[in-house]
């Protein structure tokens, strides 16, 4: 943490730091013949004349300091910067310089760009509250230093939220939502024909949605098994689709990849070994067993077959959509 604080700092050295400038200001006020004072009767702890405000904020900075004595100061620097403007606005700056780079140094151990700008946000903040706090309430300077840490902090938050520039060149990133949505998907592949209204409500009602495949089923008057293979087949259809779409997308694209990673295949799920006493055996070495059903009733291809009859082979993407699912009116 204290190597990226140093490099920051490093980065900075072209240009004075916000609160440079303003210590650098103060020294002046304070110097000469004739400082920037003030007269230190009349608040308890402080001795009986005036007193230049470097000598002044050393004072308030002791533990044996009442909390009173700096409220008292405060509310009439704050005043005087209110009434006799930039001499006094400087002033108040380079008495809470303290707080103000202790602030300053938390923020810009994280800060990821040069501290410059961090420092003038800090700055900032400080003196918009100079106008706007209220001075009858105690811990002044504690208010305006949450003032400056809050404008600092909004900075360092925009900062590490901006996007990291790539360093030979700047890359698009994905576009932000609704793209890739997948009912836009879906109705992209029933426009070009690759699914019907019907088979893109199926896989969007019972993939999508909450809606089992059963009472999908039951409320278009078909069985449930008639359903899981229409909506098998056309899932089959809309991956050979989108993957089709992708491989003529430029590689380098992010949207182009971010859809492959979506579409890459895996690994299916292992099978039971156990057969299924619905299937038959005929064609494996031996005929049906009493009780097994014919490999004619799980996979009908007849002109009777399909889903509610519809019959004919499922064709290649290219042509026209197998109307396994009848399209809705």
């Amino acid at each position: 943490m204290a190597d990226r604080h140093t490099a920051h700092r490093a980065r900075a050295t072209g240009q004075p730091s916000p609160l440079d400038t303003a210590r650098e200001c103060f020294t002046l006020l304070v110097t000469g013949p004739q400082p920037l004072s003030l007269d230190g009767r009349g608040y308890p702890g402080l001795p009986n004349r005036r007193i230049p405000l470097d000598e002044l904020r050393d004072r308030m900075l002791r533990r044996r300091c009442p909390r009173r004595t700096r409220d008292e100061v405060w509310a009439h620097l704050v005043r005087q910067s209110r009434e006799q403007g930039a001499t006094w606005t400087l002033a108040c700056a380079g008495m809470a310089l303290p707080a103000l780079a202790g602030v300053s140094s938390w923020l810009a151990a994280r800060f990821p760009d040069d501290v410059v700008d961090l420092h003038g946000e800090v700055l900032s903040g400080f003196l918009g509250a100079l106008a706007t706090i209220d001075v009858d309430r105690p811990r002044v300077l504690v208010r305006l230093r949450w003032a400056a840490y809050r404008a600092g902090f909004t900075a360092l938050s925009e900062a590490l939220d901006a996007p990291m520039p790539v360093a030979s060149a700047f890359r698009s990133g994905p576009p932000k939502p609704p793209w890739g949505h997948p009912d836009l998907v879906l109705a992209r592949a029933v426009r070009q024909a690759v699914l019907t209204r019907t088979e893109a409500d199926l896989i969007g009602a019972t993939r999508l949605d909450e809606t089992s495949i059963t009472d999908w089923a039951d409320h278009h008057q078909m069985s449930h098994e008639a359903a899981y293979k229409a909506r098998q087949r056309a899932e089959r259809r809309l991956v050979a689709f989108l993957r089709e779409q992708t491989a003529a997308a430029d590689p380098d694209d992010p949207v182009a990849s971010c859809l492959a990673d979506d579409l890459a295949p895996q690994t299916p799920p292992s099978r039971p070994t156990g057969r299924s006493p619905c299937v038959t055996t005929a064609g494996q070495g031996g005929p049906a067993q009493p009780g097994e059903k014919s490999a004619a009733v799980v996979s009908k291809s007849g002109a009777d077959s399909g889903l509610l009859g519809c019959g004919g082979s499922t064709p290649a993407l290219a042509s026209r959509v197998s109307p396994e699912v009848p399209r809705c009116a």
